[in-house]
């Protein structure tokens, strides 16, 4: 990981953002390391995360990167680890990567549906995995998983991107009920505008969705302060379920 310029202050938390080189997740560590916490950043395109990290230090924010592929639970556990070794605790995680290549179901686009499990849902688990033993160790913690409002509500086109989402919603009700040290966020936007429709799936869904947040999303800042707002509580409060969605969603 890179240098970081000090030690974080006495107020500010180690937060982990998994899927930050882009979208909710950048928008997430923009605006925690301007509230004084220090980001860990991680995804595949490291080179985007470095921009990132010396954007955030240059503007007097502490934040450091490392490559991450939350579909494998070694390289999770890695990224994790580092982080517990060089700040000496992981206070948050804010569980953030997720894909969205949106077809009808008889389109049987099985890879599609494979690798949205893989990093919507199992990419969650892992995070989990990585974090919680550390967090239980200490007896404080903070679990973020960014849903979706498809974890309320299904669309043709998007069965099976609800079904992780839904399976996500699931995970983080059953985590909070069998905690009573770590505090479990779910957050779930609707349209918003990031690179999520820009990738996979039906290429006639997949234009349609685009056309839909590019006219109605909110900006991933919105949803990055939502975020902020619930890791900001004290401690004893715990903000369990955010929707966020633009006022002209349906």
């Amino acid at each position: 990981m890179s240098s970081m310029n000090g030690p974080s202050p006495v107020d500010g938390k180690i937060v982990l953002i998994t899927g930050a080189s882009s979208g909710i997740g950048e928008a997430t560590a923009r605006r925690l390391a301007a509230d004084g916490h220090h980001v860990v950043l991680g995804a595949r395109r490291v080179d985007r995360l470095a921009v990132l990290a010396e954007e955030l230090r240059a503007a007097g924010g502490r934040a450091d990167h490392g490559h991450l592929d939350v579909t494998s639970l070694d390289s999770v556990r890695a990224f994790a680890g580092r982080a517990h070794d060089r700040h000496g605790r992981v206070d948050v995680l804010v569980n953030n990567a997720g894909v969205m290549p949106l077809s009808t179901v008889d389109a049987l686009r099985v890879d599609d549906w494979n690798q949205m499990i893989d990093v919507n849902l199992r990419g969650t688990l892992h995070g989990i995995a990585a974090v919680l033993p550390l967090m239980r160790a200490r007896g404080a913690g903070h679990i973020v998983n960014v849903a979706s409002t498809s974890a309320h509500r299904v669309d043709p086109t998007a069965a099976v991107y609800c079904a992780t989402k839904y399976a996500v919603r699931a995970l983080s009700e059953g985590l909070r009920q069998e905690s009573r040290d770590i505090r479990v966020t779910l957050v779930s936007p609707g349209y918003t505008r990031t690179e999520l429709t820009d990738h996979g799936g039906d290429p006639e869904v997949r234009a349609a969705v685009h056309e839909m947040s590019e006219r109605l999303g909110i900006p991933a800042a919105a949803v990055a302060d939502a975020i902020a707002y619930a890791i900001a509580q004290p401690d004893g409060i715990d903000v369990n379920d955010l929707i966020i969605r633009p006022t002209g969603q349906g």
